[in-house]
């Protein structure tokens, strides 16, 4: 979500916090500022609206400042506007302040300072904590903050910057991520590593609870106690070019093609003569085998991964498994003990309402699996056991190769837990076939032509409906999510069978049907509901496996794409919808990087 930069050194800090916030675009924002210091005093400039507008109001001044606070703000208090926009000052402009998260009781804290004697002049929940720190600053800023955050309820990541501290920065993390990347004579602050690598590849992850002091030669890091503590120091080994566009007009597209490799590096490893072997996982093996239920817990896109992935493993394990939004989870009393195992799926490892879930479930005895694509994130963290999907960065807010990453992983977890609890299942060829993944993703992007051909004819229709049985309903609502993600169309997912029971009212000419047909067992019954829909006029689109030679006969517009095992089939249809999502809004001349209203990253509730 919001985007936290931080510098202290010897270089001029507004380039290289206005650089860092650019890295921190895909996170999607509203608005953006930055806070220096010098001689004088605080100096803030912010804007709503894109960074390029935060960069002509820098271009009409002057600033020599080596020490500086930057933001990207995605609104949770208070609309857009110049006003709401991150930093935020105390009473006497002497405390400048930007956060990440959700401060739950700011209204009271609001009302408290407000009666003795503060002003604001926003809407926002941030406000309250340079007045919070202003309030209890006796002489001691470091002491000030702690003392401050003894009182605030609620998630955050913040930096601080004052004239009664001008050497220094700090920092203080709770339920949000927040990073430091060390320099030589200069550190730097970020809510994510892409804003640093172009600086230093070495990183200090916070954890909840930390509180740091970053000067230009050093970190210092205690607790919110004042119990000092350390952090080892993370090596970054990406490079800079992996969050760059390669070549291709956007970063979705470019992630597209990068799945095949992206799979590639899900499965390394991790396969050796027929088994899967997930070393990572020894911590839970018995809690695997003791499972008498399994729940996936997720959001969004991570969801449908779930969706998707709950056939196989209850195949597998014969065990029921549920599939559980995030933010529904902790609320419905989950029926989770010491007997159930939950697997936590995140890209970025940061999700609120996950990482939630995740403590939620282990406060009741369950064990925890976390499958994430950032390392050392809060859900990497706190899991049990983590599985990483090793997608690489992702930029676009609309994910692609996360999703296929997290099915790959998922399918090999399944497998994995089947070997653990020796369920008396063949899975040899089943494991054969995944290694064949990055093959096949590979051939289906060889459609590309074909889909933006298809894209193109259908960009003038405003609303989609997706269909598909089992396997392929849960693709279908991934379908449908990235088409609504970055077109701005309308597109409804149903199970197949579900159509009669109503939305087929809503069939006509102009509202494209597409229809996943991948799955031999239901291969008959889409065909029914097929024609369901084009005796009512409906324009149908088929997704259909390569020996399917009925289907296309009775469709508008087909695509075929290869064959594997029924089970593996999400990882391979997927993409295909990728692309028609990809080529519908570039046809509508979306933004598609960075859609309206979402952020990469929902690091509050």
């Amino acid at each position: 979500m919001c985007g936290i930069t931080g510098y202290v050194g010897h270089r001029h800090s507004v380039p290289v916090l206005v650089n860092q916030l650019k890295r921190l675009e895909y996170r999607g924002y509203d608005s953006a500022g930055v806070a220096v210091l010098e001689h004088e005093g605080v100096r803030i400039v912010r804007s709503a609206g894109k960074i390029s507008c935060l960069e002509k109001l820098l271009s009409n001044g002057t600033f020599e400042s080596t020490i500086g606070i930057g933001h990207t703000r995605w609104a949770t208090h208070g609309p857009p506007s110049d006003a709401n926009a991150h930093p935020h000052f105390d009473c006497e402009n002497q405390i400048a302040v930007v956060h990440n998260g959700i401060i739950e009781n700011y209204l009271e804290i609001r009302e408290m300072l407000t009666a003795a004697g503060h002003h604001f002049h926003s809407e926002t929940d941030t406000e309250v904590l340079p007045h919070l720190v202003e309030h209890f600053y006796q002489g001691d800023i470091e002491e000030a903050l702690r003392k401050a955050l003894a009182h605030v309820r609620g998630s955050y990541a913040l930096a601080l910057v004052t004239r009664y501290s001008p050497d220094r920065v700090l920092v203080a993390r709770s339920q949000s991520p927040l990073i430091i990347g060390l320099g030589e004579g200069e550190n730097f602050i970020a809510s994510d590593i892409p804003a640093l690598v172009s600086y230093t590849r070495d990183v200090l992850i916070l954890e909840d609870g930390d509180l740091g002091v970053v000067c230009r030669d050093g970190v210092r890091l205690s607790r919110f106690d004042g119990s000092a503590v350390t952090r080892p120091v993370m090596r970054v080994t990406w490079d800079i070019s992996a969050a760059e566009k390669g070549g291709y007009e956007h970063f979705m597209l470019k992630e597209i093609h990068e799945q095949p490799d992206a799979v590639r590096n899900t499965l390394r490893g991790r396969i050796e003569g027929g088994r899967v072997v997930l070393r990572e996982l020894e911590g839970v093996t018995e809690a695997i085998r003791r499972a008498d239920r399994i729940q996936i817990v997720a959001c969004g896109t991570a969801y449908h991964a779930g969706c998707a992935s709950k056939p196989l493993i209850e195949e597998l394990l014969r065990v029921p498994v549920s599939v559980d939004l995030a933010s529904e989870y902790r609320y419905s009393n989950p029926l989770v003990d010491e007997n159930a195992l939950v697997i936590i799926v995140s890209q970025s490892g940061e999700t609120a309402d996950s990482l939630a879930a995740l403590r939620e479930s282990k406060a009741r005895g369950a064990a925890v699996i976390g499958v994430v694509n950032v390392v050392g994130s809060s859900i990497a963290r706190e899991s049990d056991s983590v599985l990483y999907t090793w997608a690489g960065p992702e930029i676009c807010v609309a994910s692609t190769k996360a999703y296929l990453t997290q099915l790959a992983a998922l399918d090999l977890l399944a497998v994995y837990m089947a070997q653990v609890r020796g369920a008396p299942t063949d899975t040899q060829r089943l494991v054969a076939d995944i290694a064949r993944m990055p093959e096949l993703v590979a051939e289906v992007l060889r459609l590309e032509p074909q889909i933006a051909g298809l894209a193109a004819e259908l960009a003038n229709r405003e609303h989609f409906f997706f269909l598909g049985r089992g396997r392929d309903y849960a693709v279908s609502m991934e379908g449908a999510l990235k088409l609504k993600e970055i077109t701005y169309l309308h597109a409804e997912a149903y199970a197949a069978g579900e159509l009669k029971h109503g939305p087929l009212a809503l069939i006509t000419h102009e509202m494209p049907v597409i229809c996943l047909v991948t799955q031999a067992a239901t291969r008959e019954k889409m065909l029914s509901n097929i024609k369901e829909v084009k005796a009512r006029g409906g324009y149908c689109v088929a997704l259909v496996t390569q020996e399917d030679e009925a289907t296309p006969k009775v469709v508008d517009a087909v695509l075929r794409i290869p064959s594997a095992d029924d089970r593996l089939m999400p990882i391979v249809s997927a993409v295909p919808l990728q692309l028609l999502a990809y080529y519908v809004a570039h046809a509508l001349g979306r933004e598609i990087d960075q859609p309206r209203n979402l952020a990469k990253s929902v690091t509050v509730e």
